[in-house]
């Protein structure tokens, strides 16, 4: 068996956005190769006068922007409410907070750039291999930055 032939490139899968009910993100998983042709694409050289060499600068607003394209696909369940708690949005004229949130690229590169608890769920979640497997053997963790506590033998509570 050639393990070539079994390697794939890019894979997609709807994942629950712990801590916001109904919220849905479909993402991809990007491989090794894919995240480098990213950071590749989104690097400029320079001549650097001091130290008298080229060097390398990763144009961030870029990779942010590209990032958020490839990785993140498609979304529902995002509401104004469910925003407000993401980044700071006006919401007021709004009477009805239960409206979605239409999913765009655009509006899902302004979620990557303006929300960390987003951007950092999005990193933990596109490169967890476990989020794409066919039959997953762990749940996505309900929240960013919170400690599961495991259960010992004996505890019944």
């Amino acid at each position: 068996m050639d393990l070539k032939t079994l390697v794939v490139d890019s894979k997609s899968s709807w994942v629950d956005f712990g801590g916001l009910e109904g919220f849905k993100v479909q993402v991809a998983n990007l491989s090794r190769k894919e995240l480098n042709g990213l950071r590749k694409k989104c690097t400029t050289s320079k001549f650097n006068r001091k130290s008298r060499a080229v060097e390398e600068v990763l144009d961030e607003e870029k990779f942010v922007s590209e990032f958020s394209r490839v990785s993140v696909l498609d979304w529902k369940g995002l509401t104004l409410e469910h925003l407000e708690t993401l980044i700071l949005v006006n919401t007021e004229g709004q009477e009805d907070l239960t409206l979605e949130v239409e999913f765009s690229t655009d509006n899902a590169e302004v979620l990557v750039s303006q929300s960390n608890e987003f951007d950092t769920w999005l990193n933990e979640v596109v490169f967890d291999l476990e989020n794409f497997r066919s039959n997953p053997t762990k749940a996505v963790p309900r929240k960013t930055g919170t400690t599961i506590q495991a259960k010992r033998p004996g505890d019944d509570s």
